[in-house]
């Protein structure tokens, strides 16, 4: 004898499967409106907090923008406060690199002419300042890109007659640094002797080697292209 199988009716399946997504649907909603643990304040990061820099400052107050140039496509800025007595060198775009200049504590005060910036093989930047009522003469110290990195030498350059300049004198590609200095081996610089002795010109490659001196001449204006000086070999023999 054959036994018929119990069908369970469609009405009832459906009832079943209503129920079970309204359950599902349920247990979502709890899961997504359950409180969520608080956020530690010290992992939350504002945004730009990260770049931020600290301002930079000339002598214990803001900078001021006293000069610009580009050179090799670098902006290059010289930085002081109000008196022009404290200084900086800004490299690069902002924040870039920033350098503190040595002559300000020598005394040299620096203006509106303070920088000169010459490319080529190695971009270099003077940085240049007079000691006015400290004394005479005027202090220049070096910005030399060697390699896509600027450095400062570290050496700074005297000229007693107050003349300072930038210039390719060997032809080589690269700058090199011209001072008018009086020729008074007989008295101290600075003194009323020497600064009425005759003046002549000495260059010095960026490493800091003397290349050579021009002849003696009655004031540095005699010198070619003064106040921005241009030597060439031809000018330089051995100095006195």
């Amino acid at each position: 004898m054959r036994t018929s199988a119990v069908r369970t009716p469609r009405s009832a399946l459906l009832t079943a499967v209503l129920a079970a997504v309204v359950t599902l649907g349920a247990i979502g909603a709890v899961f997504l409106l359950r409180p969520r643990p608080d956020v530690p304040v010290d992992t939350v990061t504002e945004p730009g907090a990260a770049s931020a820099v600290p301002a930079v400052t000339c002598g214990g107050g803001p900078c001021r923008q006293l000069a610009a140039m580009t050179v090799g496509g670098t902006p290059v800025v010289l930085l002081t406060d109000a008196s022009g007595g404290a200084g900086q060198v800004r490299v690069g775009p902002e924040p870039g690199t920033v350098f503190d200049l040595s002559i300000v504590q020598l005394g040299a005060r620096l203006d509106a002419n303070s920088l000169t910036c010459i490319d080529g093989t190695s971009p270099t930047c003077l940085i240049r300042g007079d000691l006015g009522d400290e004394g005479t003469g005027a202090y220049g110290e070096l910005l030399v890109n060697g390699g896509g990195v600027w450095r400062d030498p570290g050496k700074p350059y005297f000229a007693d007659a107050g003349t300072l300049s930038l210039y390719d004198v060997t032809a080589d590609g690269r700058p090199d640094v011209i001072v008018v200095r009086h020729d008074c081996p007989g008295a101290a610089s600075g003194t009323a002797k020497c600064q009425a002795s005759p003046v002549l010109g000495e260059a010095y490659d960026l490493a800091g080697n003397s290349l050579g001196c021009t002849r003696r001449v009655t004031a540095p204006s005699d010198l070619r292209g003064w106040p921005d000086v241009r030597l060439t070999r031809a000018d330089l023999r051995a100095c006195p």
